[in-house]
């Protein structure tokens, strides 16, 4: 959406404390690209070990006001600092832990809209909250339009780290930063598969990383033959020659999982049961699906056989 068409557009940087949101914001305050000479608003809901400087905010026309309590965090006390400070931008950096997809429900003041959420996450801590506040990761990264992964070292698994957001989020754009603050290249980890095989077998384990990688790089698979397990979901027409051969992905937590897969084209399709498991071997090809909200792969069956489940139906994307 463009900024010149509201009054009031809203910018939500969240990430976990130490996340990097305040050195974040005082590097974008201050670009070229983010001057405005209406006055800017930036609320700030918790305190890490970067500061803000209120004087040295000003001379990019932003105001600083805390919210330290959750219990705060109301659409009263929001449209009393927009009484106060009659904002034409707002940027507001909140604690995750109170909840993001509260601020998304919440009734904001008369013409604040969220143009843009951003999350800014440390990679060297990424693993350890990932693995143990996997639902907040999930919440906060569903909605973002940007990822920011900073502190990013060479020996980092990175593409594992975007294979992580891409799969909660795939329209999510997501830039590393190094040490020093710059953005550095996204250069792929090596694929566990061989994408010149005459045919690419996909091991169960990682069905996850070709699941994204395929979404998005559709040079590497577009005309390539590829064979994978999954499990049929079909709809209820007896005669249709669509399915979609997939698995379950855990999303936030074990009880929170959902099936991913692309769309096959197969005249073996009607014969296929709801849940059973088969082998699919299939040439990829990229058209538009409106399921899909735009271009992206379609399976068109060489060979379909049954097969027994995986190990662990689940999937991951490491």
């Amino acid at each position: 959406m463009n900024e010149d068409e509201l009054k009031v557009p809203v910018y939500l940087v969240t990430g976990f404390l130490d996340s990097g949101k305040t050195t974040f914001l005082n590097f974008t305050i201050a670009q070229d690209y983010f001057q405005i000479d209406e006055p800017t608003l930036l609320i700030a809901c918790e305190e890490g070990e970067e500061e803000y400087d209120p004087k040295r905010l000003l001379r990019y026309h932003t105001t600083f006001e805390t919210i330290e309590d959750e219990a705060d965090f109301t659409t009263d006390t929001l449209k009393k600092l927009n009484r106060k400070h009659r904002p034409d931008r707002v940027i507001i950096e909140y604690n995750p832990l109170w909840g993001v997809k509260n601020v998304w429900e919440m009734e904001l003041p008369e013409d604040w809209e969220i143009v843009q959420q951003i999350v800014t996450v440390d990679a060297g801590t990424f693993s350890v909250y990932a693995a143990n506040m996997k639902s907040l990761f999930a919440e906060m990264s569903a909605q973002a339009d940007m990822v920011v992964f900073n502190r990013c070292q060479p020996d980092m698994p990175l593409a594992s780290f975007r294979r992580s957001i891409k799969v909660v989020n795939p329209a999510c754009e997501v830039l590393f930063e190094d040490m020093d603050g710059n953005l550095t290249d996204f250069t792929s980890d090596q694929l566990p598969y061989d994408t010149d095989a005459e045919v690419i077998d996909i091991d169960d384990v990682d069905y996850g990383i070709f699941y994204v990688d395929a979404g998005e790089n559709p040079a590497t698979y577009d005309g390539k033959t590829v064979r994978f397990k999954g499990q049929v979901l079909k709809s209820q027409r007896d005669d249709s020659q669509i399915f979609v051969p997939g698995r379950r992905a855990m999303t936030c937590c074990a009880d929170d999982t959902s099936f991913i897969g692309y769309l096959c084209k197969s005249k073996y399709a009607p014969s296929l049961d709801m849940g059973e498991w088969v082998t699919v071997t299939a040439t990829v090809r990229y058209k538009f699906v409106k399921m899909y909200g735009g271009e992206g792969p379609v399976l068109y069956s060489r060979k379909i056989e049954k097969a027994d489940p995986p190990a662990s139906e689940l999937v991951y994307f490491t």
